[in-house]
């Protein structure tokens, strides 16, 4: 009798009308495929079932976070190789939908059936770590339940894969090798700062504080006043901890606050690093407006923000189905020229635009060399489902980085007082170093 490995790689490759790319380890100790490539390694028949109810991504990662799949060797290498020949296809629902017309794909699926167990006809319950979204999205009382379940994991789960900096935004990088993560950091919000001219005395609204990196760095080499905004009361505890034991309680103010409930501009500038991600893209003109309203007239604002692709037809795209699960619940990205576009329409010049997509593979792949490392610790403060959801998502996100799937940008915009004097000067780029 056929092994289960053997069995499970002829009946996928049936299915998906390709070799599979990887080595399969199941269940019973067997191993079919490619010697000298990483293994995917399926630990128990509720993985199989787990696909057979979710095909794609949200039963691969469902399987993941659960433990029911696993890999041997290098994930980045599996990922990259199950992304690019069954992922992909398994996501299709046509492609699918075809090859089913095929009585061979139909033998297999039927085949898998057989080897998931009679347990196949109920499906698994998710993971815990899985989000049910509402159908009402990007309500105050939906933004804060996301950002509840995205950021108040525990700061000490975060002080592992953040490490000292505790930014969680990517850094920036002179080259690959010639820095550590904490000097890029500094480095990245620097670089904010410059952009925004601080100067000793003016005010600056950090939206989307985190745990108070921008705040106090601002702050302390710059001379600004700030007012930091989260809705993360966890972050906000530890923002407020840092800033006290800085000395800088004087210059630095951290709120609970939703942004749309700021009412005591006129700031100098804002940063937003990493927030408007959140906002959602029937909401985003209303962010837009609601932080030229915050600025006075010649106020820099610097929107960091990861963004998309665009599609050929902007209405065909879907949220990520795993990220939307279990990282970022109502997460959603746009491509550079729509935030770009919205921006200028709620009133703002547009001064500058600047990609760190490759700075931000480099910080993710650091990031899961952390995890790595610690991941005793990670699991013990955060559970073993969820340091698994973090693992594969910043694995995932770096390849995405790599492959120009996703990109992040700095978008420098101003808002001008009447006549049009931007108050920057003539020659771009000032701030490099």
């Amino acid at each position: 009798m056929q092994d289960a490995a053997s069995r499970l790689k002829a009946l996928l490759e049936q299915v998906v009308g390709a070799p599979l790319p990887v080595r399969l380890r199941a269940w019973d100790g067997s191993t079919a495929g490619p010697p000298e490539a990483p293994a995917l390694v399926v630990r128990n028949r509720r993985a199989l079932r787990r696909l057979l109810w979710k095909p794609g991504e949200l039963g691969l990662a469902r399987a993941w976070v659960a433990g029911d799949l696993g890999v041997e060797g290098d994930l980045y290498a599996v990922l990259d190789l199950v992304a690019g020949h069954v992922w992909e296809r398994a996501e299709d629902a046509r492609g699918l939908g075809e090859a089913l017309r095929d009585p061979e794909v139909r033998a297999a699926v039927r085949g898998l059936l057989r080897l998931a167990g009679p347990a196949v006809l109920l499906p698994p319950e998710p993971p815990p770590e899985e989000v049910r979204v509402g159908r009402h999205r990007h309500t105050r009382r939906s933004d804060r339940r996301a950002v509840s379940h995205h950021y108040d994991v525990g700061n000490d789960f975060y002080e592992v894969v953040l490490g000292p900096s505790m930014v969680y935004s990517c850094a920036y990088w002179a080259t690959p090798d010639a820095t550590t993560l904490e000097a890029a950091q500094h480095d990245k919000l620097d670089l904010i700062c410059r952009k925004l001219g601080l100067t000793p005395g003016a005010r600056l609204l950090d939206v989307g504080c985190g745990w108070g990196s921008m705040a106090v760095h601002a702050a302390r080499e710059y001379g600004v006043h700030v007012v930091g905004v989260t809705l993360s009361r966890e972050q906000a505890a530890y923002a407020r901890k840092r800033v006290a034991d800085e000395g800088l309680t004087d210059r630095v103010e951290i709120r609970v606050q939703d942004y749309r409930d700021v009412t005591d501009g006129p700031y100098d500038a804002i940063s937003s690093v990493g927030m408007a991600e959140h906002v959602g893209a029937d909401k985003y003109l209303e962010y837009a407006e609601n932080l030229y309203r915050l600025l006075a007239p010649g106020g820099r604002l610097l929107n960091h923000q990861i963004s998309r692709r665009p599609e050929r037809e902007e209405n065909t795209y879907a949220v990520d189905g795993f990220i939307d699960a279990y990282v970022f619940p109502e997460g959603e990205l746009a491509p550079v020229g729509t935030t770009v576009t919205l921006l200028e329409r709620a009133g703002f010049e547009v001064r500058d635009v600047e990609s760190l997509r490759e700075h931000y593979a480099l910080t993710l792949r650091a990031w899961v060399t952390n995890l790595e490392a610690r991941w005793a610790r990670a699991a013990g403060v955060a559970g073993a489902g969820r340091a698994r959801v973090w693992r594969l998502y910043m694995a995932a996100s770096a390849l995405g980085f790599e492959q120009n799937r996703i990109g992040v940008n700095q978008v420098l915009a101003v808002r001008n007082p009447e006549g049009g004097a931007s108050g920057l000067p003539l020659r771009a780029r000032t701030w490099d170093a």
